[in-house]
């Protein structure tokens, strides 16, 4: 069924608007004003809006700019030729005059419908882009995310992104960066874990001639790399400290100076880092600098975890379903309604990453494209009482054992979402030696 909002400060015609389409088979929601709107454009997706020129709080045209995907009838009692040209240069698909009548009313809306096949089709391609890379949803906690992304991508500020593993904390540096002035420009991302800590401030940093043996030409880092753009930091909480306080006078100074050169340079970058590690407590014990922190925290972002966005699930499966039969060659690949209840029931500790890959274990393992609960590989009881340190240390134990057998370092460390760095030292805290 197709949602219209209606945005409208007179009550009167939002009822009387609300009450002509619900009759003519239109889902219809209303909106007094901007804000309003806002709310529930983030909440629900809709076919197209309807708004008024002329609300307490704004212009409807606001709007069209903030959700260019969405097709917008501009309404309003100022009935003059400048006020839809006006409207129609904002990037309205059309314009109506009060006082309407309800036919033309309803033929302006279905040209409109028509006329904006093309924004669907790219509103589709945009949420199945969001969708591989782990952003799918129509969850109040999704939708959260996404309008501090579409906030925070606008600053020129420095953000932290912090969130567990396989949540999706590069895919919401890439969306700041995508909406962002410096979307023409490069993104630059780094994982801190997988550089080896004898490299890092080269690699970050660059060298020059000769500063070491094996340098046997300058290189630009990745810092520079990056001028004009954006830098994602990916496991800020794994930089080593040296390159900590190198990195905080990137901050301060807005410049760098290669490993082995003796001039700095100057570098115009907007840098985002992530981590799923506790911050503050590596203050605590000296890990981390304070000064960083402030300087990396003045924007900050929390991407929810899978099991606080259940909700969501059903469309996440739907999307890697999907993906998986066109991948595959297995049209009409299902699920047992015992493993989507058990699914809703379990805590996925490595949240939208695991939940892909115990998918794409079980199109493997399954006959005849059913999908049963022991097919995924997700052994542990669901509701076994675990703290989320505990779940994830869980997790981690119980896939390197079930699969070291068959798995050699970097398929396992490719499959955990982790480095083959951090894997070893996971090993070693964990007390699980390669046999």
């Amino acid at each position: 069924m197709t949602r219209i909002l209606v945005i409208d400060d007179e009550a009167t015609i939002r009822r009387g608007v609300r009450r002509f389409l619900e009759h003519q088979g239109f889902e219809v929601a209303l909106a007094e004003d901007l804000s309003s709107a806002r709310e529930q454009v983030d909440r629900t997706a809709f076919d197209l809006l309807l708004a008024d020129l002329r609300l307490p709080d704004g212009e409807g045209t606001a709007l069209i700019g903030e959700y260019p995907q969405l097709p917008t009838v501009i309404m309003t009692s100022y009935a003059s030729v400048p006020s839809a040209v006006e409207a129609m240069k904002s990037g309205a698909i059309d314009y109506i005059a009060k006082p309407f009548d309800h036919d033309a009313l309803l033929l302006t809306l279905r040209a409109a419908l028509r006329s904006s096949t093309h924004h669907r089709h790219d509103a589709k391609v945009q949420a199945d882009a969001s969708a591989q890379q782990g952003l799918l949803g129509e969850s109040a906690a999704i939708a959260t995310l996404r309008q501090q992304i579409r906030k925070v991508a606008a600053i020129d500020s420095t953000v932290l992104i912090r969130g567990e593993s396989g949540t999706g904390k590069e895919v919401a540096a890439r969306a700041i960066h995508t909406l962002s002035p410096r979307a023409a420009q490069p993104f630059i991302p780094v994982n801190c874990a997988s550089i080896p800590e004898g490299l890092v401030e080269a690699e970050l940093f660059g060298h020059a001639q000769g500063a070491y043996t094996g340098a046997v030409k300058a290189r630009t880092g990745l810092i520079e790399a990056a001028h004009g753009g954006v830098l994602f930091l990916d496991e800020i909480g794994e930089l080593a400290p040296a390159a900590q306080a190198r990195l905080l006078r990137v901050l301060q100074e807005g410049e760098i100076r290669p490993v082995g050169a003796n001039q700095a340079r100057r570098v115009d970058v907007r840098l985002l880092a992530a981590t799923h590690r506790d911050l503050e407590a590596m203050i605590d014990t000296g890990e981390f600098r304070a000064d960083l922190y402030y300087r990396l925290r003045v924007l900050e972002l929390r991407i929810p975890p899978l099991r606080e966005r259940l909700q969501d699930l059903d469309l996440l499966v739907t999307h890697f379903l999907a993906e998986l039969e066109q991948r595959f060659g297995t049209p009409g690949l299902t699920l047992s309604d015992e493993t989507r209840r058990r699914m809703q029931a379990y805590d996925w500790p490595g949240n939208v990453r695991e939940l892909k890959n115990a998918l794409e274990r079980a199109v493997v393992l399954s006959e005849h494209n059913r999908i049963d609960w022991g097919h995924l590989g997700l052994d542990r009881p669901a509701t076994e009482p675990l703290s989320r340190s505990a779940s994830l240390n869980e997790y981690f134990r119980r896939f390197v054992i079930e699969n070291q057998s068959h798995m050699n370092e970097t398929e396992l460390a490719r499959a955990l979402g982790i480095s083959r760095k951090t894997l070893w030292e996971r090993r070693q805290r964990e007390n699980l030696p390669r046999p």
